[in-house]
């Protein structure tokens, strides 16, 4: 058995370069990691804020980017999928370098043996958005209150407070943001089943969440400016979605285990 502590590890919208990030806590979490393959799935580097505005990039920024050679030295097979944010590391998909192997998507077979689709999720824009001029609005309101986040937690770190995302608490009291984030869901769940995969790993839309539906698998692994998660794979092919803390919020058993729990329902 191996003695890594996951099998697979799924990060994604870290923006590294962008004031919102939470590099430290990102830091933190990949320091106290070890896991034998990490794809790192999409919006890892913010390239697109970094061209708009002045990148935002400290020690705790290093500290994330020496934590992932660390990993690598340690053995971890690193996958890198772009986003829209990185967009220009696509050119060198298909390419293995020497830190990582670069993917437009790739397909990743749990230890239990189902296959789940992994890619950012920006495909499903055309899909789920509206037009172009909303998004663009959208993009800058939503750095608006990123920007309240991040002084609100400054705040509450002081007073010995847990961390608490005021974009999410916004989103989930917006009836358009649910419904957008309804039909991402969907769409994602039906590019897996056309695929005749077993469900999607993603990232995207900043919404971490670990489900099941119709015997599909949809896991988004969250982001590292808002709900600060990370998505792992056991060795048992049981996959669980962590906070930065490590503490488990939502988790989907082997399939294993899902079948002996479906023939002991029967036999009852």
């Amino acid at each position: 058995m191996s003695t890594k502590q996951h099998r697979t590890l799924f990060l994604s919208d870290i923006h590294l370069g962008s004031r919102h990030c939470h590099a430290a806590e990102l830091a933190g979490f990949l320091e106290a990691t070890s896991c034998e393959r990490l794809y790192l799935v999409g919006d890892i580097v913010d390239l697109w804020y970094m061209a708009q505005r002045r990148a935002a990039w400290g020690q705790a920024q290093n500290r994330v980017v020496e934590a992932l050679h660390a990993l690598r030295r340690a053995g971890t097979v690193i996958v890198y999928v772009p986003g829209n944010h990185d967009r220009p590391i696509r050119r060198f998909c298909g390419l293995v370098l020497p830190a990582m192997r670069v993917r437009r998507r790739a397909v990743h077979t749990t230890a239990d043996g189902r296959r789940l689709l992994v890619t950012h999720g920006d495909d499903y824009d055309a899909i789920t958005h509206f037009g172009s001029l909303q998004e663009r609005f959208g993009d800058w309101l939503y750095y608006r209150i990123l920007s309240g986040n991040r002084w609100l937690n400054l705040l509450r770190q002081r007073l010995g407070q847990r961390y608490w995302s005021l974009a999410e608490f916004l989103k989930r009291r917006s009836g358009a943001a649910e419904r957008y984030i309804a039909r991402y869901v969907q769409a994602g769940l039906d590019d897996a089943k056309q695929r005749g995969l077993d469900g999607i790993v993603c990232g995207h839309i900043h919404r971490a969440a670990l489900i099941q539906r119709d015997g599909l698998v949809y896991a988004n692994d969250g982001d590292w400016v808002e709900s600060l998660t990370a998505l792992a794979e056991g060795h048992d092919g049981g996959l669980r979605l962590l906070s930065h803390r490590g503490e488990t919020l939502a988790d989907v058993p082997p399939r294993l285990r899902l079948v002996q729990q479906d023939a002991v329902r029967r036999a009852a």
